[in-house]
């Protein structure tokens, strides 16, 4: 499987910088200025207060998964399957925190040596190398290695809200561990690890493509794989406990200054622009979603507006550090009004059972985030002008990263599925659908 899926890595990454090339060959001589300069830069040393920053902002990133996540999806679901949910989260920080000490850090942020545009390498496997006294930037790699890893809990833990109340825990394990390293590490090397979309110069702040995209799309393979849930459109399934949602969805917000500001890797200006579009693009999402729902269905929900938020962080996740007040309003919106459609009107019309909306908020705010980042990004803000400065091939650039991210973790997620089933079977029987997950997976039940 891992040879297989090698073989499709590097074709996939191949078609995109074939793709590269064609839409604009100078970026190639843009990135090798840019290496070279980076080579040129003084050693790093040691920053007490963006090591303190960082420290805070990994604990609050780690806690958008537990419990963040783990409370907003399990208020979601119906009451048999609030614990399948709650444990699913909880063991993919415990399982993925050790992959990503073991090979996922490694493969993602050192030299892949000829292979370094597709694939980091294993110099740092079990974190060989990694001592007390390594930088990363002005910050201990120690405290690097864990921000990333927070990044890396959350990313697979997005995707099972897509197959919520209908994989096999067993399933789900393998699963999780496959993609991890098959689909999250390689495209996390591209574009922040010194791949070939980082040298393309697409642009990804916090990880618009890395992180929701790639957990959207691989949501919307698994839950179009696993078929629908037994009952589906002719039973309520409605939530079962939205005051957890609410809880989940404000750990989100908050968790959220860490996973963009903390982008930054420093206690600096960067840090606090980020912070601040975060905050203005949450707010106008949520209110895009209410207003736009109140006006289709004649009352605004709080389910709405706590998804309208989560849509706003997806799309300025990307932008975070390359846009300004009125570029994250604007972003806003438009993830609020896109992310209400898709998760309504499309995903009605293509039948598909996305569980809890992965695809139509993380895909699709994700894809809205990082077109828009070509937009509205500030040159004096993050370094790069976008199409309102005058540099209309950003957006093509960004178009160049959703598309490669897109296919690879679609062909990667469907082979992994494959396989996964041929060992454990991935979903439950309709017995245990039925009567719940919580009760026959795990033995326990909500009182």
């Amino acid at each position: 499987m891992v040879t297989l899926a090698k073989y499709f890595l590097i074709a996939a990454a191949a078609f995109a910088v074939l793709l590269l090339h064609y839409v604009d060959p100078a970026l190639a001589q843009e990135a090798e200025a840019a290496a070279e300069a980076a080579a040129a830069a003084p050693a790093p040393t040691l920053d007490t207060g963006d090591t303190a920053w960082m420290l805070t902002a990994t604990a609050i990133v780690l806690m958008m998964t537990i419990p963040g996540l783990a409370l907003f999806y399990g208020g979601l679901v119906r009451k048999k399957n609030i614990l399948s949910l709650v444990m699913q989260c909880f063991a993919i920080t415990c399982l993925i925190t050790i992959v990503w000490m073991v090979a996922g850090y490694s493969l993602a942020f050192t030299d892949g040596g000829s292979l370094n545009s597709y694939i980091g390498g294993f110099s740092k496997v079990l974190l060989n190398g990694v001592g007390k006294d390594s930088l990363t930037l002005t910050i201990p790699e120690s405290v690097f290695f864990t921000f990333q890893l927070t990044f890396a809990i959350i990313t697979p833990a997005l995707i099972v809200g897509a197959f919520a109340d209908r994989m096999k825990f067993s399933a789900l394990v393998l699963f999780m561990v496959l993609w991890s390293l098959i689909v999250y590490a390689p495209i996390t090397h591209w574009v922040w690890g010194g791949g070939f979309l980082a040298g393309a110069g697409v642009l990804d702040f916090a990880g618009g493509t890395v992180v929701h995209i790639n957990a959207g799309i691989a949501g919307l393979v698994c839950s179009i794989y696993l078929g629908k849930r037994y009952g589906y459109g002719t039973e309520n399934m409605a939530p079962s406990n939205l005051v957890y949602s609410v809880v989940g969805a404000s750990l989100l917000w908050v968790g959220w200054f860490g996973f963009n500001a903390g982008s930054a890797v420093a206690a600096n200006a960067s840090a606090g622009m980020a912070m601040a579009v975060t905050q203005i693009a949450t707010a106008a999402a949520a209110l895009a979603w209410m207003f736009i729902e109140w006006l289709v269905h004649k009352k605004p929900s709080v389910l709405g507006i706590i998804s309208g938020a989560v849509a706003g962080l997806v799309a300025i996740t990307p932008a975070s550090g390359f846009v300004g007040p009125t570029g994250a309003l604007w972003i806003g919106i438009a993830a609020g009004l896109g992310c209400f459609f898709a998760s309504t009107t499309v995903k009605r019309a293509f039948g598909y059972d996305d569980s809890l909306d992965v695809f139509g908020i993380h895909a699709v705010g994700g894809i809205i985030g990082a077109l828009l980042t070509g937009v509205f990004a500030v040159e004096a803000i993050g370094g790069k002008p976008g199409l309102l400065e005058g540099n209309p091939g950003q957006v093509l650039t960004q178009g160049y990263g959703i598309l490669a991210t897109i296919i690879w973790c679609a062909i990667a997620t469907f082979a992994i599925l494959i396989v996964v089933n041929i060992i454990t079977g991935v979903r439950v029987s309709q017995a245990t659908e039925v009567e719940g997950l919580d009760i026959n997976l795990h033995g326990e039940v909500v009182p």
